[in-house]
């Protein structure tokens, strides 16, 4: 099965409709919809003008949660808030339709000290894991038999600290969770994140596809140093969905040229509407 393209939402295309015109104009599959945004707060989703614009241009969807979402957070009120933001996340994607539900996990605030860093995650890690137990029966609930999968993208913080990674099994405890890898937060983080995602290359599901140069990452595919192939046949064997996520339009055609003149096989080409 080809592997699907898609984009990122971009400060260029802010509604759904600019959106999807650029995403059928490039040959891309989906967009995914970044709940940072004002008009992409699950609230304020209208899920019936999102599936006529699907319908008119022949796309579908993926959400990404808010960058800040922290359901660990240390306040019952505040973790609480978190854990109710991505239940109507979920909730929302599944009248979308939208197979995957991007989430960062969040490593929490640390303390700075003369020699250190310490996480306060780690220094209580019980309760890390125990509040992160009730968030993932939570959207478990909230997801259902849907198929729907949250898929948890790694942010450069696997190799350094161990608690995340006892955070990421405890989630992926639940079928509901999976994988994204983000291919420049890996490269940016000296592919620290690479044997986590490695060991557990069977849940993955998504790949924020991205070019990288040392700590630079976001780059347009070919203008780093990534060995971009080798995450595209990794995309391909593991059947997942690829964003392309780099910032711009401009940057985005050009990651689609990227991909025609080097994978032709994959032929993103400029499509009419259906």
């Amino acid at each position: 099965m080809p592997v699907p393209f898609g984009m990122p939402t971009l400060i260029e295309t802010k509604t759904p409709d600019d959106c999807a015109k650029l995403c059928r104009e490039l040959g891309l599959s989906f967009v995914e919809l970044n709940m940072n945004l004002p008009e992409y707060q699950a609230d304020a989703l209208d899920v019936k003008h999102l599936l006529d614009i699907a319908g008119e241009y022949g796309i579908s969807y993926t959400l990404h949660l808010d960058e800040n979402l922290n359901p660990c957070d240390f306040n019952d009120r505040v973790s609480k808030a978190y854990t109710d933001t991505a239940i109507s996340a979920i909730l929302k994607a599944r009248q979308l339709s939208a197979p995957i539900l991007n989430m960062h996990v969040n490593p929490g605030v640390y303390f700075t000290l003369p020699d250190k860093k310490v996480f306060l995650f780690e220094e209580y890690e019980p309760e890390y894991l125990r509040k992160l137990t009730v968030f993932r029966d939570a959207c478990e609930q909230a997801a259902g038999s849907s198929g729907m999968v949250v898929c948890l993208e790694n942010c450069g913080h696997y190799g350094s600290l161990p608690y995340m990674r006892k955070g990421l099994d405890l989630l992926l405890e639940s079928p509901v969770f999976a994988l994204t890898w983000d291919v420049g937060h890996n490269a940016a983080a000296d592919y620290s994140d690479e044997p986590t995602l490695i060991e557990r290359l069977h849940r993955l599901r998504h790949i924020h596809l991205h070019d990288a140069d040392g700590r630079s990452n976001h780059l347009v595919l070919g203008e780093g140093s990534v060995d971009l192939m080798k995450y595209l046949d990794l995309a391909e064997k593991q059947d997942c969905r690829v964003v392309l996520e780099v910032k711009t339009a401009d940057g985005l055609r050009r990651s689609v040229e990227w991909i025609n003149r080097e994978t032709p096989h994959y032929n993103l080409r400029h499509r009419e509407r259906p």
